[in-house]
């Protein structure tokens, strides 16, 4: 019998990422205490100092985004800019298309 592979978790005030076995408990940050954020196993964590890179994904982890891995590989479009999360966040306002849909959506019609 194969146990789960490791997925990631994130504790956002720290800005650190864990790979942990996957299961139904809570899991707490480490350094600080406050609980994890499963991210999923298609996650690469931005550097420390990456301030825009954390905003954006503190954005996308909020609106429920999260990183699995799909049949064909890896999670799909997530926007790594500020402004491609400024564009998708107007389009879903103007369209009244939900924020996590809009997201992740390549192409801007």
């Amino acid at each position: 019998m194969f146990g789960h592979g490791k997925t990631s978790y994130v504790c956002l005030p720290c800005r650190a990422s864990h790979k942990q076995p996957f299961g139904d408990w809570e899991r707490r940050c480490p350094r600080c205490g406050r609980a994890l954020v499963h991210v999923g196993s298609a996650f690469a964590a931005p550097r420390r100092r990456d301030d825009e890179a954390w905003r954006v994904l503190s954005v996308l982890l909020n609106a429920g985004v999260r990183f699995h891995k799909s049949c064909c590989g890896g999670p799909g479009y997530r926007p790594r800019t500020l402004r491609e999360v400024r564009d998708r966040l107007a389009y879903a306002e103007a369209t009244g298309e939900p924020v996590a849909q809009a997201l992740v959506r390549e192409e801007l019609p």
